[in-house]
Formats: C-alpha cells, sequence, structure tokens
C-alpha cells in the first residue's frame, strides 16, 4: 500500500509495534514504532503533522488463535482501535479506510455473499472485527467521522516485481504454506478437514490479490471525498476455490509435487466464502486484475523463490 501511495504522490507515515512486520519492508518511507495499545505512542506519531487520512491495518488475524485466546483478540483489535479512533478525532483527521473481513458474515446463507448479508462471525476474530464496522458507524453519526470498511476475502499473493511478499512467522496461510512445501521447507502441508459440504470435502475460499486490495483501498480515499458516513465494501473475486484446488495449481505453477496430509478441521472455519463484488464495482469503480488462481500463486512464487530479508 505505502508502494502504490508513494507511486500516486501520497507521502505516508507507517505506525507499527514490528510484532509481525518487517521494517525492511517500509523502504525509505518514515516509520514510527509503536502500539496502538499504548495512547500515548500514536499521541506522539501524530503531534506535528498533518494528516489527511488514516488506513488502519493492525490486527491479530488467525482464526484458529481467536477461538483459543478471545481475550487477547478483543483487547489489541477492538481496544487498540478505539485508542487510534479517539487519537485521530483529537488531531482532526476525519476519514479512515479500515481493514475488515469477510469473517463478520460467519455462516454463508447464500452462494455469493453480499454486503447486507447477516453479520453472525462465528469467532472472536470475526467478532472483533464486526465490532469496529459498529464503532466507525457510531462515530460517523456522533463526529461526522467518514469512514471505508474493505471486508476483505483471503488476501493472496505478493508484489508482481518479487521484492516484497507473505513472510509470517509462524505462518498460518494457505498459499505461502503451499510454496514453502514446493521448495522443500518444513513438513508437509495440512489441510484441516475433508468432510465439509463442498464438492472436494475442503474448504472453498475467495482469494484475492493483494494488489487489487492496494487499489481498493486507494479507491476508498477518493470516495470518501465526496461522500460523509460509514461505508463497508466486500473485496474478493466473486469466486470460490477449494484448499485441493489451489494446491493443484500451485503444482501446476511450481512443477513440484506437493506433500500434503489430512487433519482434523479447526475450529471456527466456515465451509465456504466467496464475495459478491458488484458493489465494490459499482460505487468504489474498482475491477480486481487478477481473478485467475493460478497468477495469484504464481505472483507469490516469484516472490518465495527470490531472497529474503
Amino acid at each position: 500500500m505505502v508502494r502504490l501511495l508513494r507511486r500516486h504522490g501520497v507521502r505516508t507515515v507507517v505506525f507499527d509495534n514490528l510484532s509481525t512486520g518487517h521494517a525492511e519492508s517500509v523502504a525509505d518511507e518514515h516509520l514510527i514504532v509503536g502500539d496502538l495499545l499504548e495512547p500515548a505512542d500514536i499521541d506522539n506519531a501524530l503531534r506535528g503533522e498533518t494528516f489527511d487520512a488514516v488506513m488502519h491495518f493492525c490486527a491479530l488475524s488467525i482464526v484458529g488463535d481467536s477461538v483459543v485466546s478471545p481475550y487477547e483478540y478483543y483487547r489489541n483489535n477492538v481496544v487498540g482501535t478505539l485508542n487510534l479512533l479517539r487519537a485521530i478525532r483529537s488531531a482532526g483527521i476525519g476519514k479512515l479506510v479500515f481493514s475488515s473481513t469477510a469473517a463478520v458474515y460467519g455462516i454463508p446463507q447464500s452462494p455469493l455473499i453480499e454486503e447486507h448479508h447477516p453479520t453472525q462471525p462465528i469467532n472472536p476474530y470475526g467478532a472483533s472485527k464486526l465490532f469496529v464496522e459498529r464503532i466507525l458507524a457510531d462515530a460517523a453519526r456522533a463526529y461526522g467521522l467518514r469512514s471505508v470498511s474493505l471486508r476483505y476475502f483471503n488476501a493472496a499473493g505478493a508484489d508482481p516485481d518479487g521484492d516484497i511478499g507473505e513472510s509470517h512467522t509462524p505462518e498460518t496461510h494457505l498459499i505461502p504454506n503451499i510454496l514453502r512445501c514446493a521448495l522443500g521447507e518444513g513438513p508437509a502441508l495440512n489441510i484441516f478437514g475433508t468432510d465439509y459440504p463442498t464438492p472436494d470435502g475442503t474448504c472453498v475460499r475467495d482469494y484475492v490479490h493483494v494488489g487489487d486490495l492496494c487499489r481498493a483501498h486507494l479507491l476508498a480515499l477518493d470516495f470518501m471525498q465526496e461522500h460523509d458516513g460509514a461505508h463497508a465494501f466486500n473485496l474478493g473475486n466473486g469466486r470460490g476455490f477449494s484448499v485441493l484446488e489451489v494446491l493443484e495449481s500451485a503444482r501446476r505453477v511450481t512443477g513440484s509435487n506437493i506433500r500434503h496430509e489430512v487433519r482434523d478441521r479447526r475450529t471456527g472455519d466456515p465451509a465456504v466464502l466467496v464475495a459478491a463484488n458488484a458493489r465494490a464495482k459499482a460505487v468504489l469503480g474498482w475491477e480486481p486484475e487478477y481473478t485467475d488462481i493460478d497468477a495469484i500463486i504464481a505472483s507469490a512464487w516469484r516472490w518465495h523463490r527470490a531472497p529474503r530479508y
């Protein structure tokens, strides 16, 4: 996102506690190391600068961990965001783009999930994001805060240049774990559940490329220039791929026979999550460029084969 903003002439300041991030990713942009759970850190970061908007990406985001440690997720994702919102109100910043999630919907009641689908999250991660969306709606009415919540489906892929990509410790996302296996790093791939009510028994997800997500954030900034209130948009390709289909795609892209082992289901995983993205297309003018799973995986594969940090 920082790189895209820079290409559009937008100056940025990055605020991160680096608990899961990498200072090297920021390159020559201004990085302030701080924590949203420390209000003084946020105040210090905002002091002496004039900001037009904030993009809030910070969150704990592993579904299974949220089930085991719900207090940590509510504290980090809700309390941390509330600290941020109080600080930007004091600083006179009236626009915010929020990274939300498809997990706010819970169990799908239709093949494609639209924004008016009932929001009934089945795990604390999704609940924490929905709480923030409700806070943003209240803030719009009470304080005039303009906000856009972007409900990501499964973020995937890497920068097309191959020099920045997913780097988590531990890694929990499917595509990076598949590609690590293709490189011979670590044990066989774990597939959690093959008894879901899907064509091949594995979970189906809508994979959206990180570059497409970033372009939606840029469009959200433009949207808030003209529209007040709190708004939510799905960001997904509108097409789902099962775990086994993603595995077969990775085999095609890498030419590797990737070993896998079947494990029990993980608590809190819906069988299918696929976006209806018509609203983002019509209102934001957003159109995903990466709609083919092979192309998404190929971009990630370029990064995984490149030198690491």
